[in-house]
């Protein structure tokens, strides 16, 4: 089967359907571009979603997907994030391999087909010319034949009458014999042309065109190969990505059974959980007979009481005892004594870990300043060490006020263990700061309350012996501390303003007494005179330690 053999007289035809198939190509290329395009927003609609889904940072939301169900849920918007990246592979692949592809073969066949129909539309007008010669010479010799007949008849008229001269005759006969000559001349010259043309129409019909035409049917053949490889192509892009697609799917389920239902019924006993013991009996009170009426240590009134008494004390227990007493509302205490006692260790203990790894950031600042500070001491022509000491007292600051701010929240967390905080010496030189004008309160459970013989309730007073008792300890304490030897002395290399208690104050380029060397928190003792000492950053003063005095390793 040839289209130059059954087709040869089809070329019309041909040149619409090989434009057709083009047209098909393109139409096709565009199918799969608008595919690209749904695919990449479908994509991004995806995306979207998952991020829309996604926990705010350091938000209330956040906070919940400590469940396992939320963390399921997490884990299935992460998942589908990815499957999201796997519709945008799709895309891209497509793009590269069918439709840029195409476009370029789409190009390349145009011109391949425009050069065979040019071949094609040649050899058919080199055989028009052929034909259009071959027929001019026809009428010539059509004519030249039909001038000779005339010439002859009239010659033969002429030899027949007598009237004629016979000089008219030879006249005509002469005329007769040209009119024949060029008649044989023009049957020559349409014979040679005929030869001609009838070769010219052989190679056209049996060479040129088959040719030409079987060019056409191998391009429109590759044609439409190419578009049934494009279609195998496009599948298989698909089928590239259902093993991610399946693995993303295979999260999602794994991330489902990974769901614990009872490890979220124990969260939720964890993150709301009181503290509180459930309220007793009350006990019957009878009115009939002219007698005092004793509240019961376990009554709703008494209960009352103690919250109001607690109010009285430190403010932080107002409505907690039941959960039928209307809660405060209004801005959270800084020590969140609106909590119940279990949240409310949660919350101190959260934000005592949080002033921890600040005080290490900044502590790991300071170290890398002073670092950078001993090359450019090494170094004076990379630096100035004098441009980093502001930045080390900054820093300095920084560090004792996040102590400060830690000492307070460690003092309340002990509050809520039920526990007094132990503030020795080593306590009073980590932070820095020993504030004996605000002794931390402390509130004792509602068990260990007790009532007077006449049934009235003596908490105030039980209160402020137990504050008393607490000064007293800690006055004892400091009281009786003997003072420390001096190990070495220590030359001040910047002026520090000693503001909180426990520190000392001193001014660049004086020398004091060590009592006590630092221990890793960043801070020495030093005395001035017998009654001057207190805590200063190391890094503020230069150390000379006399290994040989007495108490050199004696520490508190």
């Amino acid at each position: 089967m040839s289209w130059g053999t059954e087709l040869w007289d089809q070329f019309d035809n041909l040149e619409k359907h090989t434009q057709w198939g083009i047209d098909i190509l393109e139409k096709y290329i565009k199918f799969v571009k608008e595919r690209t395009e749904i695919e990449l927003n479908y994509a991004k609609q995806l995306r979207n979603l998952s991020k829309k889904y996604q926990p705010k940072k350091n938000s209330k939301e956040e906070e919940e997907y400590k469940y396992t169900s939320c963390k399921a849920f997490l884990s299935t918007l992460n998942e589908m994030n990815d499957y999201a990246g796997q519709h945008e592979v799709i895309s891209e692949n497509m793009t590269s391999q069918i439709t840029v592809e195409l476009a370029r073969y789409v190009q390349e066949l145009k011109q391949e087909r425009k050069s065979h129909f040019h071949e094609g539309r040649k050899a058919q007008q080199h055989i028009e010319t052929c034909w259009k010669q071959l027929e001019s010479s026809k009428r010539r010799f059509e004519r030249d034949c039909k001038e000779a007949d005339r010439a002859q008849q009239y010659f033969e008229k002429m030899d027949a009458d007598i009237n004629v001269t016979k000089a008219d005759v030879e006249k005509a006969r002469q005329q007769a014999q040209i009119r024949h000559q060029m008649a044989e001349d023009s049957k020559a010259d349409y014979s040679s042309i005929l030869q001609k043309f009838n070769h010219e129409q052989h190679e056209y019909y049996h060479t040129h065109t088959p040719n030409i035409f079987q060019k056409i049917q191998e391009m429109e053949e590759r044609r439409i190969v190419r578009i049934g490889e494009s279609m195998k192509t496009y599948a298989e892009v698909d089928r590239q990505v259902i093993p991610i697609i399946g693995k993303c799917l295979d999260g999602i389920v794994k991330a489902a059974e990974s769901i614990d239902q009872k490890n979220d019924s124990q969260l939720v006993v964890e993150a709301y959980k009181s503290g509180f013991e459930p309220p007793g009996d009350i006990e019957f009170e009878d009115y009939t007979q002219p007698m005092k009426r004793t509240v019961s240590d376990n009554s709703l009134s008494n209960s009352k009481g103690e919250g109001k008494s607690e109010l009285k004390f430190g403010g932080k227990s107002k409505g907690k005892l039941w959960p039928f007493i209307k809660k405060n509302k209004g801005a959270t205490p800084e020590d969140f004594s609106n909590l119940p006692p279990e949240q409310r260790r949660k919350k101190l203990q959260q934000k005592v870990d949080e002033l921890n790894k600040e005080i290490q950031k900044e502590m790991d600042q300071r170290e890398a300043i002073t670092k950078m500070k001993d090359v450019y001491l090494k170094n004076p022509q990379m630096g100035d060490p004098a441009s980093l000491d502001h930045k080390l007292i900054e820093v300095g600051q920084n560090i004792e006020k996040l102590r400060q701010e830690t000492q307070k929240f460690e003092a309340w967390l002990a509050e809520v263990e039920g526990r007094l905080p132990v503030r020795g010496e080593q306590a009073r030189r980590q932070s820095g700061l020993y504030d004996t004008q605000n002794p931390p309160s402390v509130t004792n459970c509602a068990q260990d309350r007790e009532s007077s013989p006449d049934g009235s309730y003596t908490e105030e007073q039980s209160q402020e012996s137990e504050v008393k008792v607490l000064a007293t300890d800690f006055d004892d304490e400091f009281d009786d501390e003997e003072p420390l030897p001096a190990i070495g002395t220590c030359k001040a290399l910047y002026t520090f303003e000693g503001q909180n208690e426990g520190t000392i104050s001193v001014a660049e380029g004086e020398t004091l007494y060590v009592i006590e060397e630092d221990k890793g928190d960043g801070w020495t003792r030093i005395r001035r005179n017998e009654d001057e000492e207190g805590y200063v950053p190391t890094s503020y003063v230069e150390v000379c330690l006399d290994k040989n005095a007495k108490g050199a390793k004696t520490y508190i």
